[in-house]
């Protein structure tokens, strides 16, 4: 037992390292700083959408540097292929028996950014899919395991911007959150002037090694869950679907299809996870409202009528957590 503390009094330490030195290369943004962290920590993967030049990409990039973990990037266009994420096999002609030799795509890393998601086609984009769910790639009926941890940190544009393919329902699916970047303010904008134009490039020291996070992971793993904190979960899950006895009249008129088991098994993870950041063996009901939002706003599906009427998911799930909670407390 008194080693678990150390433990996990070791690992509030590394965090808050982490925490600080992100924070001296990205203005702002700290709930998605949060909630990249909590990902991470989850075993996660997550979604950044935001306009461009908010800073996606560097967040990301960021995060990889403060890691000691192998890093690549993938920068998805229209008319990026499949094999140019997996790897591919090539003809070796030097060889006497013309083998084949399987060259790795940039999926081989444990943390991969893929940027820009949304601008590839639906076909390049579910080759993700694979990866995402399964931590395997298949090249010629072959599967090869990619290396662990494994994290897909993927930005996109917003849908409505010129050149954007939705990304397909069931990959949505697999990512662990979605993050909204939000615009800077009028400071913030002041300081990344001061950062970025007037000074030099700021280098980020290495704060995390593979050790620890593998280490951080298993303790996040560990926190407890209360019955009634889980009861209060799976009430929030089964409340987002409109066929549910347990759907308002909101969800019923708005919402085609709401979150399934896979939403309510990253809705506990991620909530462990900010529970082990703020320094708790326990999950409280405030980690599982705190998460609700980048859990749940990408598996919540409108229908034409909530489009038309300019409602968000957003909006939707603010209504459905103090409707929730007003259950939960009578």
């Amino acid at each position: 037992m008194e080693k678990q503390e150390e433990l996990f009094s070791q690992s509030q330490s590394l965090i808050q390292q982490f925490q600080d030195e992100i924070s001296t290369f990205i203005v702002g943004q700290e709930k998605a700083k949060k909630q990249v962290l909590w990902s991470l920590l989850a075993g996660g993967h997550a979604l950044l959408e935001g306009l461009p030049g908010v800073g996606k990409t560097m967040l990301v990039k960021a995060m990889a540097d403060v890691m000691s973990l192998s890093f690549s990037r993938i920068q998805f266009t229209p008319d990026l292929m499949p094999s140019d994420i997996t790897g591919t096999m090539i003809l070796n002609q030097k060889s006497q028996d013309s083998l084949f030799t399987f060259h790795k795509g940039p999926i081989f890393s444990q943390i991969v950014l893929a940027d820009e998601i949304n601008r590839a086609t639906p076909k390049t984009q579910s080759a993700l899919l694979e990866a995402m769910a399964e931590n395997t790639v298949t090249i010629m009926g072959e599967s090869k395991l990619l290396p662990k941890p494994f994290f897909v940190l993927a930005t996109q544009n917003p849908v409505d911007l010129e050149g954007t393919y939705p990304l397909p329902e069931a990959q949505m699916d697999r990512f662990l959150c979605k993050i909204d970047m939000e615009y800077p303010n009028k400071e913030q904008l002041k300081e990344i002037i001061k950062r970025t134009v007037q000074r030099e490039d700021i280098a980020l020291n290495s704060r995390l090694q593979e050790e620890d996070l593998l280490q951080m992971q298993k303790l996040c793993r560990e926190i407890l869950v209360a019955d009634e904190i889980m009861e209060f979960a799976i009430l929030l899950i089964s409340s987002t679907q409109p066929q549910s006895e347990d759907a308002s009249e909101q969800i019923k008129s708005y919402v085609r299809y709401g979150a399934g088991p896979r939403g309510l098994q990253s809705l506990i993870r991620l909530a462990k996870a900010r529970a082990f950041t703020e320094g708790r063996y326990h999950v409280s009901i405030g980690d599982v409202k705190e998460v609700a939002l980048p859990v749940l706003r990408h598996r919540l599906f409108l229908t034409f009528e909530a489009e038309a009427e300019g409602m968000t998911t957003d909006i939707i799930l603010h209504n459905l957590l103090n409707d929730v909670n007003k259950v939960s407390l009578s």
